[in-house]
Protein backbone atom coordinates (compact mmCIF):
# COMPACT_ATOMS: atom_id res chain seq x y z
CA UNK A 1 0.00 0.00 0.00
CA UNK A 2 1.41 3.69 -1.05
CA UNK A 3 0.24 6.66 0.22
CA UNK A 4 1.33 9.72 -1.97
CA UNK A 5 1.97 12.84 -0.32
CA UNK A 6 3.23 15.81 -2.47
CA UNK A 7 5.33 14.05 -6.00
CA UNK A 8 7.79 11.45 -5.53
CA UNK A 9 7.14 10.89 -2.00
CA UNK A 10 5.94 7.79 -1.10
CA UNK A 11 5.81 6.41 2.84
CA UNK A 12 7.65 2.93 3.22
CA UNK A 13 6.87 -0.39 4.25
CA UNK A 14 5.66 -0.45 8.18
CA UNK A 15 7.20 -3.81 9.34
CA UNK A 16 6.08 -5.11 12.76
CA UNK A 17 9.33 -7.08 14.36
CA UNK A 18 10.34 -8.11 17.70
CA UNK A 19 12.09 -5.86 19.97
CA UNK A 20 15.30 -6.20 20.93
CA UNK A 21 15.82 -5.01 24.96
CA UNK A 22 16.31 -1.22 23.84
CA UNK A 23 16.17 1.53 26.64
CA UNK A 24 14.05 -0.04 29.36
CA UNK A 25 11.06 -0.92 26.57
CA UNK A 26 8.24 -3.16 28.52
CA UNK A 27 8.78 -6.77 26.90
CA UNK A 28 5.40 -8.09 27.72
CA UNK A 29 4.09 -10.32 25.04
CA UNK A 30 2.66 -8.90 22.29
CA UNK A 31 4.62 -5.58 22.95
CA UNK A 32 6.28 -4.99 19.39
CA UNK A 33 8.47 -1.96 18.19
CA UNK A 34 8.31 -0.41 14.33
CA UNK A 35 10.94 -0.39 11.97
CA UNK A 36 10.80 1.38 8.92
CA UNK A 37 11.99 -0.77 5.64
CA UNK A 38 11.91 0.19 2.55
CA UNK A 39 11.21 -2.69 -0.18
CA UNK A 40 14.15 -3.55 -2.52
CA UNK A 41 13.26 -3.36 -5.44
CA UNK A 42 14.74 -6.56 -6.27
CA UNK A 43 13.30 -8.25 -3.77
CA UNK A 44 16.58 -9.02 -1.78
CA UNK A 45 17.73 -7.78 1.54
CA UNK A 46 15.63 -4.30 2.69
CA UNK A 47 17.74 -1.20 2.22
CA UNK A 48 17.23 -0.24 6.06
CA UNK A 49 18.67 -1.90 8.72
CA UNK A 50 17.10 -1.26 11.99
CA UNK A 51 15.66 1.96 11.13
CA UNK A 52 19.12 3.43 9.06
CA UNK A 53 19.05 3.81 5.50
CA UNK A 54 22.09 2.49 3.59
CA UNK A 55 23.01 5.97 3.34
CA UNK A 56 23.15 6.56 6.52
CA UNK A 57 24.77 3.56 7.82
CA UNK A 58 27.37 4.44 4.98
CA UNK A 59 27.89 7.77 5.96
CA UNK A 60 28.25 6.59 9.79
CA UNK A 61 30.51 4.07 8.73
CA UNK A 62 32.89 6.64 6.60
CA UNK A 63 32.45 9.20 9.61
CA UNK A 64 33.63 6.87 12.28
CA UNK A 65 36.81 5.87 9.67
CA UNK A 66 37.71 9.63 9.34
CA UNK A 67 37.55 10.16 13.32
CA UNK A 68 39.67 6.82 13.81
CA UNK A 69 41.87 8.03 11.25
CA UNK A 70 41.20 5.28 9.04
CA UNK A 71 41.30 5.38 5.17
CA UNK A 72 38.49 4.61 3.54
CA UNK A 73 39.20 1.26 2.91
CA UNK A 74 38.74 0.53 6.83
CA UNK A 75 35.14 1.60 5.72
CA UNK A 76 33.82 -1.77 4.63
CA UNK A 77 35.48 -3.45 8.01
CA UNK A 78 33.46 -0.47 9.98
CA UNK A 79 30.19 -1.91 8.10
CA UNK A 80 30.99 -5.41 8.48
CA UNK A 81 31.53 -4.75 12.49
CA UNK A 82 28.51 -2.88 12.97
CA UNK A 83 26.07 -5.10 11.25
CA UNK A 84 27.82 -7.86 13.34
CA UNK A 85 27.37 -5.96 16.16
CA UNK A 86 23.29 -5.41 15.16
CA UNK A 87 23.18 -8.93 15.05
CA UNK A 88 24.56 -9.80 18.56
CA UNK A 89 22.82 -6.22 19.72
CA UNK A 90 26.22 -5.94 22.60
CA UNK A 91 24.85 -4.87 25.94
CA UNK A 92 24.87 -0.99 27.42
CA UNK A 93 24.51 -0.41 30.92
CA UNK A 94 24.38 3.85 31.18
CA UNK A 95 24.16 4.66 34.96
CA UNK A 96 24.09 8.39 36.12
CA UNK A 97 25.91 9.61 39.11
CA UNK A 98 26.13 13.27 40.26
CA UNK A 99 25.78 15.24 36.94
CA UNK A 100 23.61 17.56 35.14
CA UNK A 101 22.90 14.47 32.62
CA UNK A 102 24.49 16.91 30.03
CA UNK A 103 26.46 13.78 28.39
CA UNK A 104 23.13 12.74 27.56
CA UNK A 105 21.62 15.32 26.65
CA UNK A 106 24.46 15.40 23.89
CA UNK A 107 24.00 12.33 23.04
CA UNK A 108 20.00 11.95 22.02
CA UNK A 109 20.22 15.38 20.30
CA UNK A 110 22.74 14.22 17.58
CA UNK A 111 22.02 14.64 14.19
CA UNK A 112 25.14 13.52 12.05
CA UNK A 113 26.36 10.88 12.57
CA UNK A 114 23.20 9.72 14.29
CA UNK A 115 24.79 8.83 17.73
CA UNK A 116 21.49 8.38 18.89
CA UNK A 117 20.44 5.61 16.06
CA UNK A 118 23.99 4.04 16.65
CA UNK A 119 23.87 3.51 20.62
CA UNK A 120 19.68 2.70 20.45
CA UNK A 121 19.81 0.40 17.66
CA UNK A 122 23.58 -1.15 17.30
CA UNK A 123 23.46 -1.76 20.75
CA UNK A 124 21.20 -2.71 23.12
CA UNK A 125 20.76 0.31 25.56
CA UNK A 126 19.17 -1.85 27.84
CA UNK A 127 19.68 0.96 30.75
CA UNK A 128 19.61 4.60 31.03
CA UNK A 129 17.33 6.67 33.42
CA UNK A 130 16.81 9.44 31.78
CA UNK A 131 15.64 7.89 27.98
CA UNK A 132 14.12 4.69 28.99
CA UNK A 133 10.46 4.40 29.29
CA UNK A 134 10.38 2.13 32.68
CA UNK A 135 10.73 3.60 35.99
CA UNK A 136 10.89 2.85 39.29
CA UNK A 137 10.29 -1.47 40.06
CA UNK A 138 10.31 -2.04 36.63
CA UNK A 139 13.32 -0.32 36.20
CA UNK A 140 15.43 -1.64 38.42
CA UNK A 141 14.19 -5.26 37.57
CA UNK A 142 16.16 -4.63 33.82
CA UNK A 143 19.05 -3.51 35.64
CA UNK A 144 19.40 -6.43 37.55
CA UNK A 145 18.55 -8.85 34.72
CA UNK A 146 21.51 -6.97 32.71
CA UNK A 147 23.99 -7.10 36.15
CA UNK A 148 22.97 -10.83 35.82
CA UNK A 149 24.27 -11.42 32.47
CA UNK A 150 27.07 -9.52 32.31
CA UNK A 151 29.38 -9.02 29.90
CA UNK A 152 28.06 -5.40 29.08
CA UNK A 153 29.72 -2.17 27.74
CA UNK A 154 29.76 -0.11 31.26
CA UNK A 155 29.12 3.56 30.32
CA UNK A 156 29.02 5.93 33.38
CA UNK A 157 27.94 9.27 33.26
CA UNK A 158 28.75 11.88 36.42
CA UNK A 159 31.07 12.42 39.46
CA UNK A 160 30.59 9.94 42.70
CA UNK A 161 30.64 10.45 45.72
CA UNK A 162 32.68 8.56 47.99
CA UNK A 163 31.12 9.46 51.20
CA UNK A 164 28.34 7.54 52.32
CA UNK A 165 25.43 9.25 52.19
CA UNK A 166 26.27 12.07 49.44
CA UNK A 167 24.81 10.51 46.64
CA UNK A 168 22.14 7.14 46.75
CA UNK A 169 19.97 5.53 43.87
CA UNK A 170 17.11 3.62 45.06
CA UNK A 171 18.67 3.42 48.86
CA UNK A 172 21.88 2.86 47.57
CA UNK A 173 25.36 4.76 47.65
CA UNK A 174 26.19 5.13 44.17
CA UNK A 175 29.90 4.13 44.99
CA UNK A 176 28.53 0.60 45.91
CA UNK A 177 26.23 0.63 42.55
CA UNK A 178 29.16 1.48 40.37
CA UNK A 179 31.60 -1.34 41.83
CA UNK A 180 29.01 -3.70 42.02
CA UNK A 181 28.52 -3.20 37.87
CA UNK A 182 32.26 -2.28 37.43
CA UNK A 183 33.02 -6.15 37.78
CA UNK A 184 30.92 -7.26 35.53
CA UNK A 185 32.04 -4.96 32.22
CA UNK A 186 34.19 -6.13 29.69
CA UNK A 187 34.63 -2.34 28.80
CA UNK A 188 34.17 0.84 31.08
CA UNK A 189 33.56 4.26 29.85
CA UNK A 190 33.85 7.29 31.91
CA UNK A 191 31.79 10.03 29.63
CA UNK A 192 32.64 13.92 30.19
CA UNK A 193 34.09 15.92 32.98
CA UNK A 194 32.53 14.64 35.33
CA UNK A 195 32.95 11.17 35.29
CA UNK A 196 36.59 11.34 34.20
CA UNK A 197 37.92 13.56 37.71
CA UNK A 198 34.67 15.02 39.06
CA UNK A 199 34.29 17.70 37.11
CA UNK A 200 32.14 20.51 38.56
CA UNK A 201 30.32 19.06 41.72
CA UNK A 202 34.14 18.23 42.62
CA UNK A 203 35.13 21.59 42.82
CA UNK A 204 36.27 22.85 46.18
CA UNK A 205 35.23 22.74 48.53
CA UNK A 206 33.46 19.47 47.61
CA UNK A 207 32.22 18.12 50.59
CA UNK A 208 30.95 14.97 49.28
CA UNK A 209 34.46 13.41 48.61
CA UNK A 210 33.71 13.11 44.68
CA UNK A 211 35.88 11.75 42.28
CA UNK A 212 35.99 10.14 38.91
CA UNK A 213 35.44 6.64 38.07
CA UNK A 214 39.13 5.58 38.10
CA UNK A 215 39.95 7.17 41.12
CA UNK A 216 36.67 6.33 42.95
CA UNK A 217 35.85 2.48 41.80
CA UNK A 218 39.68 1.45 41.24
CA UNK A 219 38.92 0.40 37.81
CA UNK A 220 40.66 0.57 34.71
CA UNK A 221 38.29 2.77 32.11
CA UNK A 222 38.22 5.34 28.81
CA UNK A 223 38.32 8.45 29.79
CA UNK A 224 36.45 10.91 27.75
CA UNK A 225 36.87 14.14 28.83
CA UNK A 226 34.97 17.40 27.86
CA UNK A 227 32.45 18.72 29.12
CA UNK A 228 30.08 17.62 27.67
CA UNK A 229 31.53 15.06 26.05
CA UNK A 230 31.46 14.87 22.28
CA UNK A 231 29.00 11.92 21.02
CA UNK A 232 31.46 11.78 17.72
CA UNK A 233 33.94 11.13 20.00
CA UNK A 234 31.89 8.38 22.10
CA UNK A 235 30.31 6.77 18.85
CA UNK A 236 33.60 6.24 17.21
CA UNK A 237 35.56 4.82 20.50
CA UNK A 238 32.53 2.14 20.61
CA UNK A 239 32.91 1.58 17.37
CA UNK A 240 36.46 0.93 17.31
CA UNK A 241 35.75 -1.32 20.40
CA UNK A 242 33.66 -3.40 18.60
CA UNK A 243 36.33 -3.50 15.57
CA UNK A 244 38.90 -4.56 17.66
CA UNK A 245 37.70 -6.01 20.52
CA UNK A 246 39.92 -4.13 22.89
CA UNK A 247 40.27 -0.49 24.60
CA UNK A 248 42.19 2.16 22.36
CA UNK A 249 45.30 3.41 22.97
CA UNK A 250 45.03 5.66 25.50
CA UNK A 251 47.31 8.33 27.38
CA UNK A 252 48.47 8.71 30.73
CA UNK A 253 45.05 10.08 32.12
CA UNK A 254 42.83 7.58 30.24
CA UNK A 255 42.02 9.39 27.21
CA UNK A 256 42.10 7.76 23.67
CA UNK A 257 45.45 9.37 22.22
CA UNK A 258 43.67 10.31 18.65
CA UNK A 259 41.16 12.45 20.28
CA UNK A 260 43.30 14.01 23.00
CA UNK A 261 46.56 13.71 21.14
CA UNK A 262 47.07 17.66 20.63
CA UNK A 263 46.12 20.62 22.85
CA UNK A 264 43.26 23.21 21.15
CA UNK A 265 46.10 25.62 21.01
CA UNK A 266 48.01 23.22 18.47
CA UNK A 267 44.64 23.38 16.21
CA UNK A 268 43.22 26.59 16.85
CA UNK A 269 41.50 28.36 13.29
CA UNK A 270 42.68 31.78 15.60
CA UNK A 271 46.32 30.14 15.92
CA UNK A 272 47.56 32.56 13.35
CA UNK A 273 46.86 35.42 15.31
CA UNK A 274 48.03 34.15 18.02
CA UNK A 275 51.39 34.05 16.15
CA UNK A 276 51.34 37.15 15.12
CA UNK A 277 50.73 39.17 18.47
CA UNK A 278 46.57 39.87 17.83
CA UNK A 279 45.24 39.71 21.12
CA UNK A 280 41.74 39.91 22.10
CA UNK A 281 42.07 42.55 25.21
CA UNK A 282 37.85 42.73 25.68
CA UNK A 283 34.65 41.04 25.05
CA UNK A 284 32.91 43.30 22.54
CA UNK A 285 35.55 44.86 21.11
CA UNK A 286 36.59 45.64 17.12
CA UNK A 287 39.10 42.79 18.29
CA UNK A 288 36.80 39.97 18.48
CA UNK A 289 34.97 40.29 15.92
CA UNK A 290 37.83 40.22 13.78
CA UNK A 291 38.48 36.58 15.39
CA UNK A 292 41.85 37.81 17.25
CA UNK A 293 43.63 35.22 19.69
CA UNK A 294 41.75 35.39 22.96
CA UNK A 295 44.64 34.86 25.09
CA UNK A 296 44.31 37.68 26.57
CA UNK A 297 40.85 36.81 28.11
CA UNK A 298 41.57 33.60 29.95
CA UNK A 299 41.54 31.37 26.97
CA UNK A 300 43.42 27.54 28.38
CA UNK A 301 43.63 26.27 25.18
CA UNK A 302 47.40 26.11 25.06
CA UNK A 303 47.33 24.00 28.20
CA UNK A 304 44.33 21.72 27.05
CA UNK A 305 44.68 18.87 25.23
CA UNK A 306 41.11 17.94 22.93
CA UNK A 307 40.27 17.87 19.16
CA UNK A 308 36.99 20.03 19.67
CA UNK A 309 38.40 22.24 16.77
CA UNK A 310 37.76 19.25 14.23
CA UNK A 311 34.64 17.45 15.70
CA UNK A 312 32.76 20.86 17.33
CA UNK A 313 29.05 20.64 18.58
CA UNK A 314 25.38 21.37 17.16
CA UNK A 315 25.97 19.30 14.41
CA UNK A 316 29.17 20.48 13.56
CA UNK A 317 28.98 23.60 13.12
CA UNK A 318 30.94 25.95 15.83
CA UNK A 319 32.91 25.28 19.22
CA UNK A 320 33.54 27.43 22.02
CA UNK A 321 36.53 29.03 20.46
CA UNK A 322 34.77 29.79 16.73
CA UNK A 323 31.54 31.40 18.94
CA UNK A 324 33.83 33.84 20.20
CA UNK A 325 34.30 32.26 23.77
CA UNK A 326 37.88 31.29 25.21
CA UNK A 327 38.35 27.34 25.94
CA UNK A 328 38.20 26.79 29.93
CA UNK A 329 40.10 23.52 29.58
CA UNK A 330 37.03 21.32 30.45
CA UNK A 331 39.07 17.99 29.01
CA UNK A 332 41.98 18.66 31.34
CA UNK A 333 42.13 16.91 35.16
CA UNK A 334 40.42 18.72 38.16
CA UNK A 335 39.63 21.79 35.51
CA UNK A 336 37.30 23.63 37.83
CA UNK A 337 39.96 24.30 40.37
CA UNK A 338 43.19 23.98 38.30
CA UNK A 339 42.05 27.04 35.41
CA UNK A 340 39.78 28.57 38.10
CA UNK A 341 39.25 32.49 36.66
CA UNK A 342 38.30 31.76 33.50
CA UNK A 343 39.09 35.13 32.10
CA UNK A 344 42.11 34.92 33.99
CA UNK A 345 45.55 34.26 31.57
CA UNK A 346 47.57 31.41 31.95
CA UNK A 347 51.25 31.52 33.05
CA UNK A 348 54.13 30.74 31.18
CA UNK A 349 53.02 30.69 27.93
CA UNK A 350 55.38 30.94 25.56
CA UNK A 351 55.03 33.64 22.68
CA UNK A 352 56.47 32.16 19.56
CA UNK A 353 59.45 33.48 17.44
CA UNK A 354 59.93 35.94 20.52
CA UNK A 355 60.04 32.83 23.80
CA UNK A 356 58.13 35.11 26.50
CA UNK A 357 55.89 34.20 29.00
CA UNK A 358 52.97 36.17 30.48
CA UNK A 359 54.17 39.52 30.17
CA UNK A 360 54.89 38.73 26.56
CA UNK A 361 51.89 38.68 25.70
CA UNK A 362 50.93 42.06 26.57
CA UNK A 363 54.26 43.38 25.00
CA UNK A 364 54.32 41.39 22.19
CA UNK A 365 54.41 44.70 19.76
CA UNK A 366 56.78 46.49 21.85
CA UNK A 367 58.96 43.58 21.80
CA UNK A 368 58.57 43.01 17.94
CA UNK A 369 59.13 46.26 17.44
CA UNK A 370 62.33 46.30 18.97
CA UNK A 371 63.28 43.33 17.53
CA UNK A 372 62.73 45.01 14.57
CA UNK A 373 64.75 47.42 15.18
CA UNK A 374 68.02 45.39 16.39
CA UNK A 375 67.59 43.68 13.28
CA UNK A 376 67.52 46.53 11.06
CA UNK A 377 71.07 47.51 13.69
CA UNK A 378 72.86 44.60 13.28
CA UNK A 379 71.95 44.69 9.50
CA UNK A 380 73.95 48.19 9.15
CA UNK A 381 76.93 47.14 11.58
CA UNK A 382 76.96 44.05 8.90
CA UNK A 383 76.92 46.09 6.27
CA UNK A 384 79.09 49.07 7.41
CA UNK A 385 81.58 46.56 8.69
CA UNK A 386 81.54 44.74 5.04
CA UNK A 387 82.58 48.23 4.03
CA UNK A 388 79.46 48.65 2.21
CA UNK A 389 78.57 52.20 3.27
CA UNK A 390 82.28 53.33 3.03
CA UNK A 391 83.25 56.05 0.00
CA UNK A 392 84.38 54.63 -3.06
CA UNK A 393 88.36 55.56 -3.37
CA UNK A 394 89.18 58.13 -5.99
CA UNK A 395 90.68 56.53 -9.13
CA UNK A 396 94.24 56.77 -8.94
CA UNK A 397 95.56 59.45 -11.91
CA UNK A 398 97.15 57.97 -14.56
CA UNK A 399 100.28 59.79 -16.67
CA UNK A 400 97.70 60.62 -19.30
CA UNK A 401 94.93 62.31 -17.27
CA UNK A 402 97.86 64.15 -15.69
CA UNK A 403 98.60 65.46 -19.57
CA UNK A 404 95.21 66.62 -19.31
CA UNK A 405 95.40 68.65 -16.18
Amino acid sequence: MQNNIGPSLELPIIQEVEPPLIAGMSHRKGVRLPVIQEPDVQGNEPSVILGVSRRDFLKVCGTAAALLGLGSMWVPKIAEALVAAMAQRPSVIWLNFASDTGCTEALIKANYPNAAQLILETLSLDFNETIMAAAGYQAEEILQRALKQGGYILIIEGAIPTKRGYGMVARRDMIDIGKEFAQKAKAIIAVGSCATWGGVPAGNPNPAGLKGVREALGVECINLDLCPVNEGILVATITDYLINNRLPELDSHGRPKIFYGQTIHDQCERRAHFDAGRFVERFGSKEEELGYCLYKVGCKGPDTYANCSKMRYNDRVSWCIGAGAPCIGCAEPYWVDKFAGFYERLPEVWIPGIGGVEAGADKIGLVAGAATAVGIAAHAIGTAAKGRFKEEKPEEETDESKKKK
